[in-house]
């Protein structure tokens, strides 16, 4: 009988293995892939991460990025340097994964990989989770097994809301330029396409934040080929679901709670995932932890705390994207060509500056056309 089954060993998962075992609490974690495993990402990790672990992420940095450039249909480019301590670190997250995940094993954690949960079942006071390598009991559940995993509905939840979303990789050109992240507006409707540069190579991606359908992927990975600086003809092309938040909801229920993505806390404007789904795997830690001393109402307290600390900003996030995607060229001129509103953003993916502490002024801009 352990303290707690952790389903899923991405950032939300890896960060309460560690945090619980930090705690001396006895946790499995059970991962369906084998690590270290692909997963299509931008791989861009917001620094302020670090204030929340003990340990040092530099041997998974692969680049520390200062830089963003803006575009809008492939020109009228705009770069700004982020006015931050730290650079937004770059990093592929099959490594950064599988790091953050050995740093729980580190603590005590237990990690089967390559072992796919089947089913799950509430007896009276713990948790049954059969898998392929056998069944194991917990008193408690970290359902983090990502937007396409099946936990949050075998717990009960309904149906989140999914974005599309595509990504590959590409190996560097020779001379090419790694000192900048790279967003294009314009090219996809309802979204964005990105660049994000690694020490040996460049994830590339697009994504949708409004619904409908976005268009060909491997045409407009095409079409931005040549001003991305890659060739993508000979990259794998990876297509899949991103589960944005959408307003306040309940993440717990008997004995379990959702984490990450399967929370669906990424950022309805940027799809900034792996900070929020961090800080998700470490307050579910923190309310099992009290659950397990006695607390009655921690996991209830789990919920108000990402409503409360993450949701409220995410709604800032919500109105802005509604107002900027819609109107995406005058959203560009109205905020990404500002020299301010470039800045903004980028303290914003460096975690530095929250939206709600902007948001309010930059709708003002957008009214009349939102």
């Amino acid at each position: 009988m352990y303290d707690c089954i952790i389903v899923g060993a991405g950032p939300a998962g890896g960060t309460a293995a560690y945090h619980l075992a930090k705690q001396g609490r006895s946790v499995l974690v059970l991962e369906r892939e084998s690590l270290p495993r692909y997963k299509a990402c931008g791989g861009g990790v917001s620094p302020a991460i670090a204030k929340w672990f003990d340990f040092d992420f530099s041997p998974v940095i692969s680049l520390k990025v200062d830089t963003i450039r803006f575009t809008w249909k492939k020109g009228d480019p705009v770069e700004t340097k982020i006015q931050t301590i730290e650079p937004v670190w770059m990093v592929q997250r099959d490594v950064f994964d599988h790091f953050l995940v050995k740093q729980a094993v580190s603590k005590g954690a237990e990690l089967k990989d390559s072992t796919e949960v089947k089913s799950i079942e509430f007896k009276s006071d713990h948790w049954e989770v059969s898998t392929a390598n056998g069944t194991f009991s917990a008193r408690y559940l970290v359902a983090a097994d990502g937007a396409s995993g099946p936990m949050s509905k075998w717990l009960g939840f309904k149906e989140p809301k999914r974005r599309l979303a595509a990504a590959l990789e590409a190996p560097a050109a020779p001379g090419q330029d790694k000192s900048k992240i790279l967003f294009e507006f314009g090219t996809i409707k309802n979204g964005y396409v990105w660049s994000f540069p690694k020490a040996d190579g460049v994830s590339i991606g697009a994504t949708t934040f409004l619904g409908g359908e976005p268009g060909n992927f491997t045409k407009i990975f095409k079409d931005c080929s040549s001003m991305l600086g890659v060739d993508v003809s000979a990259a794998k092309e990876y297509s899949h679901p991103i589960c944005v938040w959408n307003g306040n909801k309940t993440l717990h229920t008997q004995n379990a709670v959702l984490a990450g993505e399967t929370a669906g806390v990424v950022d309805p404007m940027t799809a900034e995932g792996i900070r929020p789904s961090i800080f998700s795997g470490m307050k579910a830690a923190e309310a099992i932890n009290k659950a397990l001393g006695g607390d009655a109402n921690a996991l209830e307290q789990y919920t108000e705390v990402m409503n409360e600390e993450w949701g409220a900003d995410m709604a800032w996030a919500q109105k802005l994207a509604g107002a900027f995607y819609r109107f995406p060229g005058v959203g560009y001129k109205a905020g990404v060509k500002r020299p301010t509103g470039s800045q903004i953003m980028g303290q914003i993916l460096c975690g530095q500056l929250r939206y709600g502490d902007v948001v309010g002024r930059a709708l003002k801009r957008l009214v009349p056309f939102g």
